[in-house]
């Protein structure tokens, strides 16, 4: 509903009924603040608290330098660039920036991009935009190194080109089939790794079938001393794990070998995946593989925040801590490219 509307609405009621909308508005609006972020007051108190970095340089020594638009400049002391709040952050150049709290707090309840587009009467297009720019910044958050029992497994989603117009097949309809049987081509393999620490690594590795190459590109340098590996019988897991000087347990299923010596199985990671495809299939409807990266992501980050407090700040407070996040952003179609590359 339109602001004009709801105006008309306001001024057409008895003045007893309009002073008690008022004053519940008023009442919501004060339990608002304290459970959904201010994004510029989150970004203000980081570079004020002498918290951040420059973001030409990375050097941690600037001061303030004034405003621009409403916002705080600084001047950092080695490159001597100025810079905003905002500089380096997703929201950087963005239009309707009164309106991204509100558009943070949708996404993480989860809201579709029609939802957001009629709440905030941005443009859909604008909604979609906004949200892979979030992502993106939340690509690199919290890759600490696995320690103690690792599990690690691949599940498979099937290609999809949602959103774009396919000339080399037919049209499939929502979820569908491969249409060979087994592994192939058409399935996109995601490595999932967790350790018992709740540390979590969601990888999109490749087309079809899983090689050592691709378990080495997705959790290669998060392996320690530390780790112990415990896989399924894929023998790229074996040759991974000899490389890397790692313990490694493999279980055969085929065997009906689930579980050993009491302690090292897959069953966590196991879960993992079907919570996974339960949240992709049944809240997005599935999504393109093209964006696929970008969900695990944020499934990753929804994880780790399941816990806290103020889910919405929190959220808000991750999507700051990259700054590089426009060569993420950019960089979404070259990476489809190299996937699907694989399939030749």
């Amino acid at each position: 509903m339109k602001l004009s509307k709801i105006k008309s609405y306001l001024l057409d009621l008895p003045v007893t009924e309009r002073n008690s909308i008022i004053s519940e508005i008023v009442k919501l609006s004060e339990v608002r603040t304290d459970i959904v972020c201010n994004f510029q007051k989150i970004r203000r108190d980081v570079l004020n608290n002498k918290q951040g970095e420059c973001p030409h340089c990375q050097h941690t020594k600037y001061v303030k330098f004034g405003f621009k638009s409403g916002s705080q400049r600084y001047k950092c002391k080695s490159c001597n660039r100025s810079f905003t709040e905002y500089t380096g952050t997703w929201i950087a150049g963005l239009h309707h920036k009164d309106k991204i709290d509100d558009y943070l707090n949708l996404m993480v309840q989860e809201k579709s991009l029609d939802k957001i587009k009629v709440v905030l009467e941005i443009n859909k297009k604008t909604a979609f935009d906004w949200r892979h720019k979030i992502l993106s910044s939340i690509s690199d958050i919290d890759d600490d190194e696995f320690t103690g029992i690792t599990e690690s497994d691949e599940t498979f989603f099937l290609h999809s080109s949602k959103g774009i117009k396919v000339k080399n097949r037919n049209p499939r309809k929502r979820g569908g089939s491969s249409s060979k049987r087994g592994i192939n081509k058409e399935h996109i393999a995601v490595i999932v790794t967790q350790d018992r620490k709740k540390n979590l690594d969601l990888s999109v590795a490749t087309c079809g079938r899983l090689k050592k190459i691709n378990i080495e590109k997705a959790i290669g340098n998060k392996i320690s001393d530390h780790t112990i590996l415990c896989t399924d019988g894929h023998v790229s897991y074996k040759g991974f794990a000899i490389d890397n000087k790692v313990e490694h347990h493999p279980l055969r299923s085929d065997l009906k070998q689930f579980v050993k010596n009491e302690v090292y199985h897959i069953q966590h990671v196991n879960s993992t995946h079907r919570r996974l495809k339960k949240w992709i299939d049944y809240k997005f409807w599935g999504v393109s593989t093209k964006y696929l990266q970008q969900y695990l992501n944020w499934y990753k980050l929804k994880e780790t925040l399941k816990d806290k407090k103020y889910i919405a700040k929190s959220f808000a407070e991750k999507t700051i801590e990259n700054l590089s996040y426009n060569f993420k952003y950019k960089n979404i179609e070259i990476e489809y490219q190299i996937l699907i590359s694989t399939q030749l």
